[in-house]
């Protein structure tokens, strides 16, 4: 303990990699912590070039720095959380001929496969604005548990 409290920068390296390994094996960089840790980086370099020299000028700067931390990266952060494609294209019903069981449009409809009602919807190119009851589709992409169909 004394070595930290004689080498602060040290303390703050140390409490960055904690925080960085909390965060990604446990939390999956959902934020807080990565902006806290990227704080306590920063002052870390700064107390180890002599900018901050009292505790409570580097509890300071973690805390400013966060919050600006925060505030400049969490929408691209969200942007590339979201950014996943949540189509399936590797599925084995893909390419599957079946029969519709409720109309479908671009927002809803059902299909039957293997003596199950499943979710479906029109892909957005598809040629047609509803496939109608007792028609054939053909199952192009899986979407969580929606197919995206078009007419056969």
């Amino acid at each position: 303990m004394e070595y930290f409290l004689e080498n602060h920068h040290h303390l703050w390296f140390l409490i960055a990699g904690i925080s960085f390994i909390v965060e990604l094996s446990i939390m999956g960089l959902s934020g807080p912590l990565l902006f806290f840790a990227i704080a306590s980086i920063v002052t870390g370099i700064l107390v180890s070039i002599g900018v901050l020299t009292s505790w409570q000028m580097e509890i300071l700067s973690v805390g400013v720095v966060s919050a600006l931390t925060a505030l400049i990266l969490w929408k691209p952060l969200k942007n590339l959380q979201n950014s996943k494609s949540k189509t399936d294209t590797s599925s084995d019903m893909i390419g599957l001929k079946v029969p519709v069981s409720t109309d479908i449009t671009e927002t809803s409809g059902n299909i039957r496969y293997s003596g199950i009602n499943w979710n479906a919807r029109l892909v957005e190119d598809a040629s047609v604005e509803v496939i109608t009851t007792e028609q054939q589709c053909q199952i192009v992409a899986v979407s969580g548990n929606t197919m995206l169909v078009k007419p056969v």
